[in-house]
């Protein structure tokens, strides 16, 4: 088959990039597939870090206490005066019904569903501390005003939309559903990097940060107060010395277990503007699904940067916790930043009532001058679980459903919806070469287990799963038959797809779409794959664990 003119920019792109960080990852996988002194350094490092660990375990514990508490004065109660248990199971069922009633998918019901009836009181309490997809009304007040005033900022350019409505109506689809549901346009005018390793991605990041002349915005899950951060912090706080506005958001859960308390009060010191999302305060923050899980940095409103890596040390392998940590991420320079900033915007302009916020976004939200050197199209999108719109699980079930030859996904975590389930088996029953790349030393395991059992029911139908052997994958991608690509924060997994605050960006027609392919191709040879291993009988016992796994999995 002749090659055609983009196959020619995959095979004749500068390498440069790509084999630094393959060698390393390649040198893992000789050496038993582990990397040297794996054992003893699993956690190393961790300790001599001053982090909020001891926070995590009091709101852990406080947590607990609330539940038993709960439980504890139901019993007493139940005891005392029968109408209190028939009235507890009267609100059981109608609670049961409101989860019924619900729009969400099946798969994420039905375990709540069985333990709301089955134990009332406790159902009840995890449910609603552990099983609301949204947040409160005032939260969800919060969102809308903000969102009011910046998604006008936010135009679609008619003449762009149907350039690629005339290349290809099935892409141009998937940007309209975009835009109409999250309010995201898709650029022209913009030149995409792709990273294939966290390091290179971080070092371009530093580069850019110190060419800054008006704001820094950075929102990450995790920061970690120690090595990876040390040298970022050095240039904003000389970049805030120089006049130019730092801003930086990230969220609590995601960073407890790196920071310390005083770490806000440290980057204020330093003239960076510093706030925290959802802060975890036990017998006082009963929702704790939504989290911000977004890695998005922003320079000046014309570059932009994101991908699955969070500011710690063990995303740029100065620490080896899982193995060789694999990571990827884009930088953007051109008109589509503006939907970066936005989503920045959004989200530091919401966190919390008592804030000051912003009242004008001019200084911001500005024109800007630039050309880009390639024609690609790009379309950053966010996702929230406010307004109940599965924004980043729908785009995935698109590009599935539009595949024609093939499909690759790499995720850490393989925890699905049956309807996403389905579409995979479908893409690949119809002749799509559907491939997932998931870890292949485990972060969380019981994760893993989950993950795992994902495995046989998608090889029965065709689709590949390959195990990636130097380490843990964290990067967040998908490519689809040499046009489509996404990269950004998105798992697969109930988490991402329903309840935190995530990032993507769309890749229509771009060279880092065939970056992306490339750096799948590599990564499959430094797997194992599992595919005949889960299309084998597995034993019974297996099986049942497996059933198990898939019933708490929405839990999780």
């Amino acid at each position: 088959m002749q090659s055609t003119p983009n196959e020619e920019k995959l095979n004749t792109k500068d390498q440069a990039a790509f084999d630094a960080p393959v060698n390393a990852q390649e040198s893992l996988v000789s050496e038993h597939r582990r990397p040297r002194g794996y054992d003893e350094q699993t956690y190393e490092n961790k300790a001599s870090v001053k982090n909020g660990i001891m926070r995590l375990i009091f709101v852990a514990l406080a947590i607990v206490i609330e539940i038993v508490w709960v439980l504890v004065l139901f019993d007493m109660l139940n005891d005392n005066y029968p109408w209190i248990s028939a009235g507890t199971r009267v609100l059981a069922a109608v609670l049961a019904l409101a989860i019924f009633s619900r729009y969400q998918t099946a798969s994420m019901k039905m375990p709540w569903l069985m333990i709301v009836m089955a134990f009332p009181v406790l159902g009840s309490t995890l449910y609603l501390l552990l099983g609301l997809t949204g947040s409160t009304t005032r939260m969800r007040r919060r969102y809308e005003d903000i969102d009011a005033k910046l998604y006008p900022e936010l135009m679609q350019d008619q003449a762009t939309f149907e350039e690629i409505e005339r290349r290809d109506a099935a892409v141009a689809n998937m940007a309209r559903y975009i835009y109409d549901y999250a309010k995201y346009p898709i650029y022209k005018n913009t030149d995409v990097t792709f990273y294939p390793d966290a390091t290179a991605g971080i070092e371009a990041q530093k580069e850019a940060l110190r060419g800054a002349k008006n704001f820094i915005f950075m929102e990450y899950h995790a920061i970690e107060d120690a090595e990876s951060f040390a040298e970022i912090r050095a240039i904003l706080r000389a970049k805030a010395q120089e006049g130019v506005e730092v801003r930086v958001f990230y969220d609590d859960i995601g960073s407890i277990g790196f920071i310390s308390t005083d770490f806000v009060k440290r980057l204020e010191g330093d003239g960076i503007h510093c706030r925290v999302f959802n802060p975890m305060l036990p017998f006082v923050n009963m929702f704790l699904n939504n989290r911000d899980h977004r890695k998005i940095t922003v320079v000046d409103g014309i570059i932009g940067f994101t991908g699955g890596y969070n500011i710690a040390n063990e995303y740029f392998n100065i620490t080896h916790p899982y193995g060789y940590w694999k990571d990827t991420g884009i930088r953007l320079e051109g008109e589509a930043v503006r939907s970066m900033t936005v989503m920045f915007l959004e989200m530091w302009n919401a966190v919390k009532d008592s804030d000051i916020d912003d009242t004008s976004f001019d200084r911001f939200l500005y024109p800007i001058d630039y050309t880009a050197k390639e024609h690609c199209y790009v379309q950053p999108y966010a996702d929230n679980p406010i307004d109940d719109e599965q924004v980043g699980e729908n785009v995935y079930m698109n590009i599935i459903g539009n595949a024609q030859e093939y499909i690759y996904f790499m995720t850490p975590y393989l925890v699905i919806t049956d309807e996403m389930n389905q579409a995979l088996a479908l893409a690949a029953k119809r002749g799509v070469d559907v491939r997932i790349i998931t870890p292949g030393i485990p972060d969380k395991k019981i994760v893993y287990g989950c993950t795992r059992s994902y495995y046989a029911n998608l090889v029965r139908h065709g689709v590949r799963i390959f195990e990636y052997a130097p380490g843990f994958c964290h990067a967040k991608q998908c490519v689809s038959d040499g046009k489509v690509a996404t990269c950004g924060t998105i798992n697969l997994d109930y988490r991402s797809l329903y309840h935190h605050f995530e990032n993507g960006c769309l890749l229509y027609d771009c060279d880092a779409v065939w970056d992306i392919k490339r750096d799948f191709d590599r990564c499959f040879r430094q797997c194992r794959e599992m595919t005949e291993q889960y299309r084998t009988g597995r034993p019974v016992r297996t099986r049942i664990w497996n059933v198990v796994l898939r019933f708490i999995s929405p839990l999780l």
